[in-house]
């Protein structure tokens, strides 16, 4: 199987992902925080190990103001329902990802917070002018994808911060397809809150994710119940990361996610450059076929397209009896398929990972010629 579809779960991961994993169950499987024996220390040392690895990911030197979260999703929850009141006006994309989409169009709705969403220029990058423009005296938060799953091209995180901080408005920064393949500075862009999954470019395990909360932001947490911290009281701590870690912590997990992040990080701009230059041979290559439709811009991150005459879910189909795995339909976000025209066929979205090669690209190009040609 050629796997091409790094952009919804990374994969294969190194081997040392499966054999932290299987240590954390076989030497040390107690719950971390919740006891004074051995082993349950051991298992907090590898828990906060790894939030120590992501504070410095990040360039925080405050690793606690990094709570564990079971995915991206969590994470932007997490956020979301965090910090909005009733009355609140909220500033989005239609680049999103259903993750934030949907939580802000239920509190719509709903009638809790009023919602704008800001449509991408023609090069499907965001101005942060056009979100200046957008504010209004109940602005609070400003949500904005650091990379559209489908497009693939990073947005200027830096300058939409700039414009939160200057109006006092809180920014969150959903990070799902750039953790562990470009550098977050959240602290330094002007971030409030920033989401991240473990299982993508950080080569973690399914289920693991984390979010990063800027100092004096606090967030109502999502759930609420035993931490290992304040048992006497009845009421949720209120310190991070205790605030947003109800609950009995994802322990082999963490200690896959850590083990793949430690892998992931040095070979972090190696691995970008070789994604781009894949992506840039497939691009030239799908652009050569008659029929064929490109969406993504040159430097991007993955490759989006359709045949003429094809719905995107039947190429995936036939390329998958091929042997090789790719991504059709919507991709949880419709708003960019509507901004591309392509919300009816959906598009075909081709994400190459770090162990991917240039035969694996060449091989998916012959694929498309023949359908193409049929």
């Amino acid at each position: 199987m050629i796997y091409l579809d790094n952009a919804a779960t990374s994969f294969p991961k190194p081997q040392c992902t499966a054999e932290a994993m299987t240590r954390a169950l076989t030497a040390c499987g107690a719950n971390p925080g919740r006891a004074g024996h051995a082993l349950a220390l051991e298992a907090g040392r590898m828990v906060e190990g790894c939030r120590e690895e992501l504070a410095k990911m990040l360039g925080e030197t405050d690793a606690s103001r990094v709570a564990f979260m079971f995915n991206a999703t969590d994470a932007l929850n997490a956020a979301i329902h965090g910090v909005l009141r009733t009355g609140d006006h909220v500033i989005a994309t239609l680049l999103e990802h259903n993750s934030v989409l949907r939580p802000l169009s239920e509190l719509s709705r709903s009638g809790v917070i009023t919602l704008t969403l800001i449509a991408p220029g023609e090069d499907g990058m965001i101005r942060a002018a056009e979100i200046e423009a957008a504010f209004t005296l109940r602005t609070r938060l400003v949500v904005m994808t650091h990379m559209s799953n489908v497009l693939g091209a990073a947005q200027d995180a830096a300058a939409v911060g700039e414009v939160c901080r200057r109006h006092g408005v809180l920014f969150l920064l959903d990070a799902a397809q750039t953790a562990g393949h470009l550098p977050l500075a959240p602290r330094a862009w002007g971030v409030s809150m920033l989401a991240m999954p473990g299982h993508k470019g950080l080569l973690g395990p399914h289920g693991t994710g984390a979010l990063w909360v800027a100092p004096g932001v606090r967030l109502a947490p999502l759930r609420q119940g035993g931490t290992g911290s304040s048992s006497e009281s009845m009421y949720q701590p209120r310190i991070m990361p205790d605030a947003l870690e109800s609950g009995t912590l994802n322990l082999p997990g963490i200690a896959g996610l850590l083990a793949g992040l430690r892998f992931a990080l040095p070979h972090r701009e190696e691995g970008r450059g070789h994604i781009a230059a894949l992506c840039s041979q497939l691009r030239g290559l799908l652009m050569e076929i008659p029929g064929v439709r490109v969406y993504t811009p040159r430097g991007a991150m993955l490759v989006s397209f359709n045949i003429a005459g094809r719905a995107s879910q039947e190429v995936a189909s036939l390329l998958d009896g091929e042997g090789i795995a790719v991504r059709g339909g919507l991709h949880c976000a419709p708003g960019v398929h509507r901004f591309l025209g392509t919300l009816e066929t959906g598009a075909v979205r081709v994400s190459p990972g770090l162990f991917n090669t240039k035969e694996d690209v060449a091989a998916l190009a012959s694929a498309v010629r023949r359908m193409a040609a049929q």
